[in-house]
């Protein structure tokens, strides 16, 4: 395939799908160690703690705070499983999801017809107007029309309860085959640019900039809106809702919080009577050290505070992807890093694969996270679960879909490479990539430590 200033064989994009069958593997050898090997160990001392406890519970000789350490051992036996088996799982689900994605857009590439490499023909130098967002758009739309019928398709098959209809996951289907077909045809249309013949915004405020920058500016502008709404919901009813932690601050100081109890328990807190209100718990209740759930220290906090320095670490790898691939006069480390970083365009892929892990990192220890807050009773069907889920699992989404393009990034920097010319493409991935790293940096205290 030839234009945007480069020829490129179709066999270059078999080797997406080689680094599909790596990604799957090293997925499957993940689950197996984390999820079957030491997930089933943590299992077997699960099942022991909780035996322990309920024989323990009909044994009169043992007293409550006994039973009480027995019962915290057995919370935390089950913690450690849900630990190893869902990070087992997640590796192994979202690698399979990166296969799909490399590696059916490698396979639809690589069956195209090969054409002949252009000369001297000045309109493949420039990067035109793609219909690849409108046939991406285009699916998007029918995935999300056949949803609610492909959820429903798939509740059997994850509960092994109810019938299971075919039907229902046909058009969600659809849109997600026309969404593979789009990416791929992006990535067609990619692969060969070089840098040369970028278009250029010509109305204000973005007169100068490059139109594909401009473009990423007003998308970001408007995520800005949609986690604002997250933002101000949460503010609202943490403001308005009498929560844990406000409750006991105030009798601590003597005063019952406003809006927790009515005027009648007042009185009888006044006359010495203890006094509980309608108290709301929320997550920070649940995670932060000596939480009102009585199950919350260091290490149940550990994952959301590791994501926060993962995201942040792979902001600055993005950056060093794009300051390699910018240097016209680069020059490998010295020490152990030149064995990591022996060239430029080896660096600038290393590079991207590190910013690969840390997100996908941040997936797994996301979703750990929450199997611990369910498993504790904080569900999306509480009173401030909803807004906490949808919050955080939007931003979850949007690490996955930054996840989904990055592969595509580490693919173009293996086989054609980065340079001081075609380097945009990392920088424009990386405002995005910083975007979500900020919205983090703001949704951990605000939702894990307020």
């Amino acid at each position: 395939m030839s234009g945007h200033g480069n020829h490129i064989e179709n066999s270059i994009w078999g080797r997406a799908i080689l680094m599909a069958g790596a990604i799957v593997t090293i997925g499957i050898v993940a689950f197996a160690a984390l999820g079957l090997g030491v997930g089933s160990i943590k299992h077997d001392a699960y099942d022991e703690a909780k035996d322990t406890y309920y024989e323990a519970m009909d044994d009169p000789t043992v007293t409550q705070s006994e039973l009480d350490h027995l019962h915290h051992e057995e919370i935390d036996a089950h913690l450690s499983y849900l630990t190893y088996w869902v990070a087992g799982v997640t590796i192994m689900v979202i690698s399979i999801i990166y296969a799909i994605f490399l590696g059916v857009g490698g396979f639809i590439n690589s069956i195209q017809p090969q054409e002949e490499e252009s000369h001297g023909d000045d309109h493949h130098d420039e990067h035109h107007g793609s219909a690849s967002p409108i046939i991406f758009c285009f699916g998007v739309l029918l995935f999300l029309m056949g949803f609610p019928e492909f959820v429903e398709g798939l509740r059997p098959l994850l509960s092994q309860g109810g019938t299971f209809e075919a039907g229902n996951l046909v058009l969600s289907t659809i849109g997600l085959t026309i969404i593979m077909i789009g990416i791929a045809n992006w990535w067609r249309e990619d692969l060969p640019f070089i840098g040369h013949g970028e278009q250029i915004a010509t109305s204000a405020p973005f007169e100068g900039e490059h139109i594909r920058k401009a473009g990423l500016w007003v998308f970001i502008m408007s995520e800005v809106m949609v986690f604002a709404t997250f933002f101000s919901s949460y503010l609202r009813v943490r403001t308005e809702w009498c929560t844990k932690w406000a409750f006991d601050n105030g009798l601590e100081n003597g005063k019952p919080v406003e809006g927790c109890v009515s005027q009648s328990q007042i009185d009888l807190f006044n006359a010495g009577e203890h006094v509980t209100g309608d108290v709301v718990m929320t997550a920070s209740d649940y995670l932060r050290p000596g939480g009102a759930a009585g199950t919350g220290d260091f290490w149940t906090m550990l994952p959301g505070a590791v994501n926060t320095f993962a995201l942040i670490i792979s902001s600055y790898t993005i950056v060093l992807a794009l300051k390699t691939a910018k240097a016209k006069d680069w020059e490998a480390p010295k020490g152990v890093l030149r064995h990591l970083l022996p060239d430029k365009k080896t660096a600038v892929r290393n590079y991207l694969i590190a910013t690969l892990l840390l997100g996908s990192m941040f997936i797994v220890l996301k979703l750990v996270e929450w199997s611990h807050l369910v498993a504790e009773g904080f569900t999306v069907g509480t009173s401030q679960g909803s807004i906490f889920y949808v919050a955080t699992g939007a931003h979850g989404m949007h690490v996955f879909a930054g996840l989904l393009i990055m592969l595509y990034l580490v693919f173009k920097a293996d086989t054609i490479g980065y340079d001081e010319d075609n380097g945009q493409g990392i920088e424009y991935f990386g405002l995005y990539w910083h975007f979500v790293d900020l919205a983090w940096v703001v949704i951990f205290p605000a939702f894990y430590l307020y």
